[in-house]
């Protein structure tokens, strides 16, 4: 089954290296690209955080990519299926983020904490609800702890 999709924004950052972490040092904006309308964007300065799910498309083409292997390829932590990861090289290179508004313009939202290159496609933005988060207690392994510590610092 097959989809199409086309990009609604583009992502400016001030990182165009794809490195893991410290992405809140990162300024990042994203720009609505010609055909979307600028009234898309009315009523989001009600919310303090979106969602931006977003094409990696810088990544390595998954498959025929590994669909297990160590996160980061730290020999340290278990292997875990590409499901059970995150990380940029995946089955369609989907990603999706959630990050903080820090304001709205014409044709662009200025946010941070968004974990995304310059030149990133933007599929699409969602504000977060407070009722759409997880439900009940958030279950996460050790290796994934570890390596939250240093991405968004």
């Amino acid at each position: 089954m097959d989809f199409d999709l086309r990009a609604i924004a583009i992502v400016r950052s001030s990182r165009s290296e794809l490195l893991d972490d410290h992405w809140d040092k990162e300024s990042t904006s994203l720009e609505l690209i010609d055909g979307v309308s600028s009234d898309a964007l009315i009523g989001l300065d009600q919310f303090s955080h979106v969602e931006v799910i977003c094409v990696a498309h810088r990544a390595s083409d998954v498959p025929p990519g590994p669909w297990v292997r160590r996160p980061r390829g730290n020999p340290q932590w278990p292997e875990m299926g590409v499901f059970a990861q995150r990380n940029k090289d995946r089955p369609n290179r989907l990603l999706v983020s959630t990050a903080r508004i820090i304001s709205i313009h014409e044709r662009s939202l200025v946010l941070e904490g968004l974990d995304a290159v310059d030149g990133t496609p933007v599929l699409d933005i969602k504000p977060v609800f407070s009722w759409g988060g997880p439900r009940g207690t958030l279950r996460t392994p050790q290796w994934s702890s570890e390596l939250g510590e240093q991405y968004f610092a």
